[in-house]
């Protein structure tokens, strides 16, 4: 099947998003200029890798609006980079192509546009976290093509590393060598892409913490809560948790500072459930909420929940994203990592401590969004929501083919037609039914379907068996897929024969 764009994507590309101002380049101007970008397929990937040391791959779709409005401002950064020293090459792939499908497969993309940096002729993978113009795509890539750590040999050093807004790793050493140096270089290489890295002989240089300090230890300074702190265990396995743990604040703050963006992706790649508060910032119980949010977070710090406080003016892809309503707030949303959420409406700030206790002693039912059930449902393909998916699907007795599917995904757009034909096809089968789910406005209530990107097609036949359907999308395919897994419930009234395929 092609490639999907994954739900957690489309949820950070509505909600924190940042915005990037993007040239728009005419088609006359394009041609007339050369393309330093390389486009790369199945044919000559492998070969172009096993010359580069270090090159950036953009794997995208033609038809995606992200990448159109991507592809002008990596063009003028290739062009800048080619006079690096050395060169920084940009390649792309046209991961939409049936041809690249394995190469789609081996660097798991899911969305697009993806760019990964690939060092060493592939031995090394990470992936690009930088900004989508063409100036910063140039900063974040000389420095990704540099040292993983900068050494701090002056106060002047450590102001222009240091950002009073952003986390900053620096190891303090007696000398750069040993074990303790190398697994901290080790580290700095397999995070360079989410975090900054330094090294110093002398404490004196940073602006915060025991400027007496020796070393070895790792100090993470940060623009919240306790503003550093230091760590002495060598390990690269414990120096990553700390860097993790330590870079998430105690209660994360949405809101239309840019500044904390990285904080809110920080918080949503989490294992923790996330607790999610949002109100008025201007208004007047705000400070009251924010003191006692505060203290809840503080007293369930390490107990599985994660903290985040939004404003409802920047909040609003997340109200459609969850299906919350402004008349709800204040409100008080978790999200588990099973998809499941529970929510709180209009809540005063003392109910605060009292709802998350009930909640994590299991006293809260889950919340489950629905669109309304249709009141009529009568085109081939049938519409099925949270609120009737059992009743359709599961105690139907019938045999269903289900999409699930986003309005916005441009491989859902190319596959309704064809479900379309599928369902006409099975009109007179009372015992077969074409149908589908709007994943991005209704919960997905039962473990048995594992929705991970639109669209998703599962069967489910009338005995209840489920199976993916990971098949070519075309009429044929799906009715001979349906024919070989259907159960026979009911009799078919056969006056005339169909039509041949």
């Amino acid at each position: 099947m092609a490639t999907r764009v994954p739900v957690w994507f489309s949820l950070l590309v509505v909600w924190i998003a940042v915005a990037c101002s993007v040239t728009e380049i005419s088609a006359e101007e394009t041609e007339s200029k050369q393309e330093f970008v390389l486009t790369l397929d199945h044919s000559n990937f492998s070969e172009t890798l096993s010359k580069h040391k270090f090159i950036v791959v953009e794997f995208y779709a033609p038809w995606c609006g992200h990448c159109k409005k991507l592809a002008p401002e990596y063009e003028k950064a290739a062009s800048i980079l080619s006079s690096h020293d050395p060169p920084i090459v940009l390649a792309k792939v046209d991961a939409s192509e049936e041809a690249n499908r394995d190469l789609a497969s081996q660097f798991e993309i899911e969305g697009f546009p993806t760019i990964k940096i690939l060092r060493d002729g592939g031995k090394g993978i990470q992936e690009y976290q930088g900004p989508r113009d063409a100036d910063g795509i140039v900063a974040y890539l000389k420095k990704q093509s540099g040292p993983a750590s900068a050494e701090i040999k002056s106060a002047e050093d450590a102001s222009s590393l240091i950002d009073d807004k952003k986390i900053i790793i620096v190891g303090v050493f007696p000398k750069f060598s040993g074990e303790e140096f190398e697994n901290y270089t080790a580290l700095a290489e397999k995070l360079r892409s989410d975090y900054d890295f330094g090294h110093t002989l002398d404490a004196k240089h940073l602006p915060r913490g025991e400027s007496s300090v020796s070393g070895p230890v790792v100090r993470l300074l940060k623009p919240f809560d306790e503003l550093f702190v230091d760590f002495q265990d060598f390990n690269v396995e414990a120096l990553q948790k700390f860097v993790e743990e330590s870079s998430i604040p105690l209660v994360t703050v949405y809101n239309n500072d840019p500044s904390n963006h990285p904080f809110v992706v920080k918080f949503f790649n989490t294992p923790q459930a996330k607790a999610m508060l949002f109100l008025n910032f201007s208004g007047e119980a705000a400070d009251s909420f924010k003191s006692k949010y505060h203290e809840v977070a503080e007293k369930f710090r390490g107990a599985g929940v994660g903290f985040l406080l939004g404003d409802l003016e920047a909040s609003q892809s997340a109200f459609e994203f969850f299906g919350l309503q402004e008349s709800q707030v204040p409100l008080i949303i978790v999200q588990t990592n099973d998809g499941k959420k529970y929510l709180k409406p209009n809540l005063e700030p003392d109910q605060i401590a009292s709802w998350v206790q009930d909640y994590k002693e299991g006293k809260v039912p889950p919340y489950i969004r629905s669109e309304a059930i249709p009141v009529e449902n009568n085109e081939p393909v049938k519409v099925v929501v949270a609120d009737s998916l059992n009743d359709m699907v599961f105690n139907s007795g019938k045999n269903v083919l289900l999409e699930f599917y986003a309005p916005w995904c441009g491989h859902c757009k190319k596959l309704a037609p064809i479900l379309d034909e599928v369902a006409v096809y099975y009109e007179k089968e009372a015992d077969v039914v074409i149908a589908k789910f709007d994943a991005t406005a209704n919960d997905i209530t039962n473990d048995s379907f594992d929705v991970k990107g639109f669209p998703t097609v599962y069967f489910k036949s009338a005995s209840g068996k489920i199976l993916p359907y990971e098949g070519n999308r075309t009429k044929e395919d799906i009715i001979d897929f349906i024919e070989k897994n259907k159960d026979n419930t009911v009799q078919q009234k056969s006056e005339s024969p169909k039509d041949e395929l």
